[in-house]
């Protein structure tokens, strides 16, 4: 009698197990999924980001691409640290484009990013909140996208090769490219790479001393670090 009523207990507790461990990986992979899927449609957003600068003329474009935009400083900022969502408030950019920005599941596209050595290829938007680093990279920091300063750009780390998940790959000397609002393409070249605490924010309000640089930020595989990646233009 008590072998029987015990061998009842082990097998409700089995079952209870096992129940918990199917509803956990059935979270995981649905976050996982999710993840991926917010990875991938996010390459359509850099299409409707291209086809937004195609359709809007601007004179700098095919002139930027083919120069790979080399020495070529946009305007003069006083402050290079200012509040991104306070630039681009006028009627053009200091390029004479529109600062018309187009939309991305519902938030503001300033730009578009291409790693290589991570093959990420998505738009850069200009909120940063929780809802938007869902589905791509944003400003988090700075002047915003191409301009003189440090502009700070984050990206979650889901370690499934989305978004910021592969910045680890990235060494010193391997290119990032930034298309602004301007249609506009700068490349900047990763000089340096390193792990801080969480807490850390000295890499987004560094001194650039008048140069266009920017900060890619993300946390590490095991969450418990900052990996800040900085970068100039060529």
């Amino acid at each position: 009698m008590l072998n029987s009523k015990y061998n009842k207990l082990l097998t409700t507790l089995l079952v209870v197990a096992i129940v918990a461990i199917l509803g956990i990986l059935i979270y995981v992979g649905i976050d996982w999924y999710k993840a991926y899927t917010a990875g991938t449609d996010a390459e359509d957003g850099a299409d409707q980001f291209n086809s937004f600068i195609n359709n809007n003329n601007h004179p700098n474009t095919n002139q930027e691409n083919n120069e790979n935009s080399e020495n070529n400083v946009i305007g003069n900022v006083d402050d290079p640290i200012i509040d991104v969502n306070n630039t681009l408030t006028n009627n053009t950019t200091n390029n004479g484009g529109s600062t018309t920005k187009p939309k991305y599941k519902g938030f503001n596209m300033v730009g578009r990013i291409e790693i290589p050595k991570t093959k990420l290829n998505c738009p850069v938007l200009e909120d940063s909140s929780a809802p938007a680093i869902e589905v791509a990279v944003a400003v988090m920091y700075g002047p915003g996208i191409n301009q003189v300063g440090n502009t700070v750009i984050i990206g979650h780390n889901y370690r499934n090769g989305t978004f910021f998940s592969n910045n680890k790959k990235i060494e010193e000397g391997d290119k990032i490219y930034l298309t602004d609002l301007s249609g506009k393409k700068v490349t900047y070249t990763v000089y340096k790479k390193y792990k801080t605490s969480t807490e850390d924010f000295d890499y987004a309000v560094r001194d650039t001393n008048g140069k266009r640089e920017i900060s890619l930020s993300t946390c590490t595989d095991d969450s418990k670090q900052r990996l800040i990646i900085w970068a100039k233009e060529k």
